[in-house]
Protein backbone atom coordinates (compact mmCIF):
# COMPACT_ATOMS: atom_id res chain seq x y z
CA UNK A 1 0.00 0.00 0.00
CA UNK A 2 1.50 3.26 -1.00
CA UNK A 3 1.57 5.88 1.64
CA UNK A 4 -0.16 9.85 1.20
CA UNK A 5 3.24 12.14 -0.12
CA UNK A 6 2.40 14.72 2.77
CA UNK A 7 5.34 16.38 1.25
CA UNK A 8 3.43 17.23 -1.74
CA UNK A 9 -0.53 16.88 0.00
CA UNK A 10 -0.10 18.55 3.15
CA UNK A 11 -2.15 17.58 6.42
CA UNK A 12 -4.92 20.02 6.80
CA UNK A 13 -6.21 20.64 10.46
CA UNK A 14 -9.92 19.39 10.46
CA UNK A 15 -11.86 22.53 12.11
CA UNK A 16 -13.57 21.54 15.28
CA UNK A 17 -17.07 19.84 15.00
CA UNK A 18 -18.28 21.15 17.94
CA UNK A 19 -18.53 24.80 19.11
CA UNK A 20 -19.73 25.50 22.45
CA UNK A 21 -21.08 29.25 23.34
CA UNK A 22 -22.45 30.80 26.80
CA UNK A 23 -23.99 33.79 28.55
CA UNK A 24 -21.96 35.15 31.48
CA UNK A 25 -23.06 37.46 33.78
CA UNK A 26 -20.20 38.59 36.06
CA UNK A 27 -21.54 40.40 38.80
CA UNK A 28 -19.77 43.66 39.45
CA UNK A 29 -16.79 42.69 37.57
CA UNK A 30 -14.19 45.84 38.88
CA UNK A 31 -10.84 45.45 39.97
CA UNK A 32 -9.82 47.02 43.23
CA UNK A 33 -9.62 49.86 43.64
CA UNK A 34 -12.30 51.21 42.51
CA UNK A 35 -15.86 50.84 44.09
CA UNK A 36 -19.23 49.76 41.87
CA UNK A 37 -22.47 51.75 42.77
CA UNK A 38 -20.52 52.89 46.03
CA UNK A 39 -17.52 54.26 48.14
CA UNK A 40 -17.71 51.11 50.40
CA UNK A 41 -18.40 48.48 47.18
CA UNK A 42 -14.60 47.81 46.76
CA UNK A 43 -12.99 44.28 46.41
CA UNK A 44 -9.91 43.36 48.56
CA UNK A 45 -7.31 42.31 46.50
CA UNK A 46 -7.94 38.96 48.39
CA UNK A 47 -11.27 38.97 47.50
CA UNK A 48 -10.44 40.27 43.82
CA UNK A 49 -8.11 37.58 43.60
CA UNK A 50 -10.82 34.66 44.41
CA UNK A 51 -13.28 36.11 41.61
CA UNK A 52 -10.59 35.81 39.10
CA UNK A 53 -9.54 32.64 40.20
CA UNK A 54 -13.48 31.37 39.92
CA UNK A 55 -13.88 32.14 36.60
CA UNK A 56 -10.90 30.78 35.45
CA UNK A 57 -11.72 27.33 37.01
CA UNK A 58 -15.29 27.72 35.54
CA UNK A 59 -14.03 28.28 31.90
CA UNK A 60 -11.18 25.89 31.97
CA UNK A 61 -13.58 23.34 33.10
CA UNK A 62 -16.54 24.36 30.40
CA UNK A 63 -14.24 25.62 27.63
CA UNK A 64 -16.70 27.41 25.87
CA UNK A 65 -15.64 28.39 21.78
CA UNK A 66 -17.52 31.88 22.34
CA UNK A 67 -18.81 34.06 25.35
CA UNK A 68 -21.14 36.74 26.01
CA UNK A 69 -19.84 38.71 29.12
CA UNK A 70 -22.14 41.08 31.00
CA UNK A 71 -21.66 43.59 34.42
CA UNK A 72 -17.77 44.37 33.25
CA UNK A 73 -16.32 47.33 34.86
CA UNK A 74 -12.47 46.13 34.46
CA UNK A 75 -12.80 45.32 30.45
CA UNK A 76 -8.64 45.42 30.53
CA UNK A 77 -8.53 43.23 33.21
CA UNK A 78 -11.11 40.81 31.54
CA UNK A 79 -8.96 40.80 28.61
CA UNK A 80 -6.00 40.13 29.75
CA UNK A 81 -7.08 37.14 31.91
CA UNK A 82 -8.71 35.56 28.93
CA UNK A 83 -5.89 36.07 26.62
CA UNK A 84 -4.01 33.90 28.99
CA UNK A 85 -6.30 31.50 29.06
CA UNK A 86 -6.78 30.74 25.60
CA UNK A 87 -9.15 33.57 24.31
CA UNK A 88 -6.78 36.04 21.66
CA UNK A 89 -10.07 37.49 20.49
CA UNK A 90 -12.12 40.37 23.00
CA UNK A 91 -13.98 43.11 21.99
CA UNK A 92 -16.45 45.95 24.05
CA UNK A 93 -17.67 49.12 22.51
CA UNK A 94 -18.75 51.18 25.42
CA UNK A 95 -16.91 51.75 28.60
CA UNK A 96 -19.05 52.48 32.08
CA UNK A 97 -19.42 55.81 33.83
CA UNK A 98 -17.34 57.00 36.58
CA UNK A 99 -17.98 59.46 39.64
CA UNK A 100 -15.32 61.21 41.34
CA UNK A 101 -12.33 59.01 39.71
CA UNK A 102 -13.18 55.53 41.07
CA UNK A 103 -16.99 55.19 41.61
CA UNK A 104 -18.11 53.13 38.80
CA UNK A 105 -21.89 52.89 37.10
CA UNK A 106 -23.01 51.30 34.51
CA UNK A 107 -21.25 48.52 33.47
CA UNK A 108 -20.90 47.15 29.73
CA UNK A 109 -20.97 43.92 27.97
CA UNK A 110 -18.36 42.10 26.07
CA UNK A 111 -17.40 38.69 24.25
CA UNK A 112 -14.34 36.73 24.33
CA UNK A 113 -13.88 33.88 21.44
CA UNK A 114 -11.34 31.42 20.27
CA UNK A 115 -12.06 32.24 17.08
CA UNK A 116 -11.21 35.36 14.80
CA UNK A 117 -13.54 38.12 15.30
CA UNK A 118 -13.74 40.15 12.15
CA UNK A 119 -15.62 43.17 13.05
CA UNK A 120 -17.52 44.84 15.76
CA UNK A 121 -19.87 47.37 16.62
CA UNK A 122 -22.25 48.96 19.24
CA UNK A 123 -25.78 48.19 17.78
CA UNK A 124 -27.66 51.12 17.88
CA UNK A 125 -31.54 52.56 17.98
CA UNK A 126 -33.38 53.11 14.71
CA UNK A 127 -34.89 56.19 15.92
CA UNK A 128 -37.89 56.20 13.22
CA UNK A 129 -39.03 52.75 14.75
CA UNK A 130 -38.83 53.81 17.98
CA UNK A 131 -40.70 57.28 17.39
CA UNK A 132 -43.81 54.81 15.85
CA UNK A 133 -43.93 53.31 18.88
CA UNK A 134 -44.12 56.35 21.12
CA UNK A 135 -40.32 57.13 22.37
CA UNK A 136 -39.53 60.53 21.10
CA UNK A 137 -35.97 59.54 21.92
CA UNK A 138 -34.39 56.42 22.70
CA UNK A 139 -31.51 54.80 24.01
CA UNK A 140 -30.02 51.56 25.14
CA UNK A 141 -29.74 51.18 28.84
CA UNK A 142 -26.84 49.00 28.16
CA UNK A 143 -25.47 49.48 24.14
CA UNK A 144 -25.49 45.97 22.90
CA UNK A 145 -22.77 44.44 20.94
CA UNK A 146 -22.50 42.51 17.68
CA UNK A 147 -19.22 41.00 16.57
CA UNK A 148 -19.03 38.86 13.82
CA UNK A 149 -17.13 35.62 14.15
CA UNK A 150 -15.37 32.99 11.86
CA UNK A 151 -16.69 29.91 13.16
CA UNK A 152 -15.38 26.82 11.83
CA UNK A 153 -17.70 25.21 9.07
CA UNK A 154 -20.16 27.83 9.06
CA UNK A 155 -18.15 30.95 8.42
CA UNK A 156 -18.95 34.33 9.49
CA UNK A 157 -21.43 34.31 12.29
CA UNK A 158 -23.11 37.56 14.16
CA UNK A 159 -23.04 37.18 17.45
CA UNK A 160 -24.83 39.54 19.58
CA UNK A 161 -24.71 40.47 23.86
CA UNK A 162 -27.59 41.96 25.33
CA UNK A 163 -28.28 42.89 28.56
CA UNK A 164 -31.70 44.27 29.08
CA UNK A 165 -33.07 46.43 31.44
CA UNK A 166 -33.72 44.97 34.98
CA UNK A 167 -37.14 45.33 36.30
CA UNK A 168 -35.62 47.59 39.20
CA UNK A 169 -37.77 50.68 39.56
CA UNK A 170 -37.14 53.44 36.01
CA UNK A 171 -37.27 56.13 38.94
CA UNK A 172 -35.83 56.70 42.37
CA UNK A 173 -37.48 59.98 42.92
CA UNK A 174 -40.73 60.51 44.82
CA UNK A 175 -43.93 60.87 42.86
CA UNK A 176 -44.82 64.34 41.60
CA UNK A 177 -47.48 65.99 44.38
CA UNK A 178 -49.72 66.42 41.72
CA UNK A 179 -49.91 62.69 41.77
CA UNK A 180 -50.18 61.33 45.26
CA UNK A 181 -48.94 63.12 48.22
CA UNK A 182 -45.54 63.02 48.96
CA UNK A 183 -44.05 60.18 51.49
CA UNK A 184 -47.67 58.68 52.00
CA UNK A 185 -48.06 55.31 51.71
CA UNK A 186 -50.06 55.72 48.11
CA UNK A 187 -47.27 57.54 47.02
CA UNK A 188 -45.17 54.63 47.63
CA UNK A 189 -47.53 51.90 46.57
CA UNK A 190 -47.96 53.91 43.08
CA UNK A 191 -44.40 54.65 42.06
CA UNK A 192 -43.30 51.04 42.32
CA UNK A 193 -46.05 50.16 40.09
CA UNK A 194 -45.42 52.85 37.74
CA UNK A 195 -41.83 52.44 38.07
CA UNK A 196 -42.26 49.00 37.31
CA UNK A 197 -44.19 49.60 34.43
CA UNK A 198 -41.79 52.08 33.21
CA UNK A 199 -38.75 48.98 33.32
CA UNK A 200 -40.90 46.58 31.10
CA UNK A 201 -41.79 49.04 28.29
CA UNK A 202 -38.09 50.17 28.21
CA UNK A 203 -36.87 46.34 28.31
CA UNK A 204 -39.49 45.60 25.92
CA UNK A 205 -38.28 48.77 23.64
CA UNK A 206 -34.55 47.24 23.59
CA UNK A 207 -35.84 43.80 22.71
CA UNK A 208 -37.96 45.22 19.72
CA UNK A 209 -35.03 47.43 18.33
CA UNK A 210 -32.44 45.11 19.22
CA UNK A 211 -34.31 42.16 17.03
CA UNK A 212 -35.03 45.18 14.00
CA UNK A 213 -31.59 45.52 14.23
CA UNK A 214 -30.88 41.74 13.74
CA UNK A 215 -33.09 41.40 11.18
CA UNK A 216 -31.88 43.84 8.97
CA UNK A 217 -28.54 42.55 9.09
CA UNK A 218 -29.77 39.29 8.38
CA UNK A 219 -31.72 40.67 4.90
CA UNK A 220 -27.89 42.44 3.65
CA UNK A 221 -25.91 39.53 4.90
CA UNK A 222 -27.46 36.27 5.14
CA UNK A 223 -24.67 35.57 8.44
CA UNK A 224 -26.29 33.08 11.12
CA UNK A 225 -27.07 35.06 14.38
CA UNK A 226 -26.60 34.24 18.03
CA UNK A 227 -27.73 36.60 20.56
CA UNK A 228 -26.98 35.82 24.20
CA UNK A 229 -27.27 37.71 26.80
CA UNK A 230 -29.06 38.68 30.42
CA UNK A 231 -32.19 39.67 29.41
CA UNK A 232 -33.90 40.40 33.24
CA UNK A 233 -37.19 38.86 32.66
CA UNK A 234 -38.56 35.27 31.06
CA UNK A 235 -38.42 34.81 27.12
CA UNK A 236 -42.42 34.54 27.44
CA UNK A 237 -43.49 37.56 29.46
CA UNK A 238 -44.88 40.36 27.29
CA UNK A 239 -42.05 41.93 27.04
CA UNK A 240 -40.42 39.36 25.25
CA UNK A 241 -42.30 37.11 23.44
CA UNK A 242 -42.04 38.52 20.38
CA UNK A 243 -38.10 37.57 20.15
CA UNK A 244 -38.93 34.09 19.60
CA UNK A 245 -41.65 34.52 17.65
CA UNK A 246 -42.56 33.64 13.54
CA UNK A 247 -46.44 34.31 13.15
CA UNK A 248 -47.15 36.74 10.80
CA UNK A 249 -51.35 37.03 11.18
CA UNK A 250 -52.76 36.57 7.75
CA UNK A 251 -50.19 34.94 6.02
CA UNK A 252 -50.41 30.91 5.91
CA UNK A 253 -48.24 28.35 7.78
CA UNK A 254 -46.41 27.65 4.64
CA UNK A 255 -45.68 30.93 3.84
CA UNK A 256 -44.31 31.66 6.89
CA UNK A 257 -41.55 29.19 7.01
CA UNK A 258 -40.98 30.02 3.57
CA UNK A 259 -40.56 33.81 4.22
CA UNK A 260 -40.54 34.64 7.88
CA UNK A 261 -38.25 31.51 9.24
CA UNK A 262 -35.20 33.02 8.01
CA UNK A 263 -35.50 35.72 10.27
CA UNK A 264 -36.24 33.99 13.48
CA UNK A 265 -34.64 33.22 16.45
CA UNK A 266 -34.87 30.04 18.63
CA UNK A 267 -34.40 29.34 21.88
CA UNK A 268 -31.10 27.05 22.43
CA UNK A 269 -33.15 24.98 25.48
CA UNK A 270 -36.21 24.27 22.82
CA UNK A 271 -33.85 23.57 20.19
CA UNK A 272 -32.34 21.08 22.53
CA UNK A 273 -35.49 19.86 24.25
CA UNK A 274 -37.18 18.65 20.58
CA UNK A 275 -34.45 16.64 19.82
CA UNK A 276 -34.23 15.19 23.63
CA UNK A 277 -37.99 15.62 24.83
CA UNK A 278 -36.71 13.69 28.22
CA UNK A 279 -35.44 16.54 29.53
CA UNK A 280 -38.09 19.19 28.62
CA UNK A 281 -39.57 19.55 32.18
CA UNK A 282 -36.18 20.06 33.64
CA UNK A 283 -34.65 23.48 32.80
CA UNK A 284 -32.85 24.65 35.55
CA UNK A 285 -33.27 28.41 36.44
CA UNK A 286 -30.44 30.75 35.92
CA UNK A 287 -31.55 33.08 39.16
CA UNK A 288 -32.84 33.68 42.33
CA UNK A 289 -34.61 35.96 44.01
CA UNK A 290 -36.87 35.18 47.22
CA UNK A 291 -35.61 31.46 47.00
CA UNK A 292 -37.72 31.19 43.93
CA UNK A 293 -35.66 30.43 40.70
CA UNK A 294 -36.32 31.85 36.91
CA UNK A 295 -34.53 31.56 33.40
CA UNK A 296 -33.07 35.00 32.72
CA UNK A 297 -30.44 34.44 30.98
CA UNK A 298 -30.88 32.91 27.17
CA UNK A 299 -28.94 31.98 24.18
CA UNK A 300 -31.20 32.61 20.74
CA UNK A 301 -30.15 30.66 17.54
CA UNK A 302 -31.02 30.87 14.14
CA UNK A 303 -32.15 28.04 11.76
CA UNK A 304 -28.78 27.03 11.15
CA UNK A 305 -28.75 25.51 14.18
CA UNK A 306 -32.12 24.46 14.25
CA UNK A 307 -32.02 20.35 14.02
CA UNK A 308 -36.06 20.76 12.06
CA UNK A 309 -34.50 23.60 9.45
CA UNK A 310 -32.83 20.94 6.48
CA UNK A 311 -30.42 23.57 5.41
CA UNK A 312 -29.45 23.40 9.52
CA UNK A 313 -25.32 22.92 9.44
CA UNK A 314 -25.53 22.54 13.35
CA UNK A 315 -27.73 21.02 16.06
CA UNK A 316 -27.89 21.72 19.73
CA UNK A 317 -26.58 18.39 20.66
CA UNK A 318 -26.37 19.76 24.95
CA UNK A 319 -27.61 22.48 26.76
CA UNK A 320 -25.89 22.78 30.59
CA UNK A 321 -26.22 25.66 33.34
CA UNK A 322 -23.45 25.84 35.23
CA UNK A 323 -24.91 26.68 38.82
CA UNK A 324 -23.31 24.93 41.51
CA UNK A 325 -22.30 28.62 42.90
CA UNK A 326 -26.03 28.80 43.50
CA UNK A 327 -27.32 25.71 44.69
CA UNK A 328 -24.48 23.57 45.86
CA UNK A 329 -22.04 26.62 47.22
CA UNK A 330 -18.89 27.18 49.06
CA UNK A 331 -18.21 30.22 50.29
CA UNK A 332 -14.29 29.72 50.15
CA UNK A 333 -14.75 28.77 46.72
CA UNK A 334 -17.45 30.66 45.78
CA UNK A 335 -18.08 33.21 47.66
CA UNK A 336 -17.13 36.16 44.91
CA UNK A 337 -18.61 34.55 41.95
CA UNK A 338 -21.55 35.82 40.48
CA UNK A 339 -25.70 35.91 41.36
CA UNK A 340 -26.13 34.47 37.87
CA UNK A 341 -25.68 30.58 36.87
CA UNK A 342 -23.97 30.47 33.22
CA UNK A 343 -26.10 28.54 30.28
CA UNK A 344 -24.00 26.76 27.81
CA UNK A 345 -25.38 25.42 24.61
CA UNK A 346 -23.37 22.77 22.52
CA UNK A 347 -23.31 22.90 18.93
CA UNK A 348 -22.53 19.88 17.16
CA UNK A 349 -21.63 19.67 13.30
CA UNK A 350 -24.67 17.41 11.70
CA UNK A 351 -23.81 14.45 9.54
Amino acid sequence: MKLLDTEHFPLVPIAQSEIKIASFNLLNYLAPPNAYYDFENIYSYEQWHKKQHWLTSILDAQQPDIIGFQEVFSADELKALLRDIGYPHFAVVDKPKVEGDFIYRSPVVAIASKFPITEVIAVEADNEAAQLMGWAEFSFSRKPLRATVDIPHIGATDCYVTHLKSKRSLFDDPLPETIAKTGSALSSFLGQRLGSWGSSMLRGTEAALLQLAMVKRREQTSNPMVLCGDYNDVISSSCLEELTASRVYGMSESDTERLINFYCLYDGWQLYTQINPQDEETRPATHYYNGKGSVLDYILLSQEFNARYLGSLFEVSHYHTEDKHLVNSSFDIDGYSTDHAIPIVTLSLRS
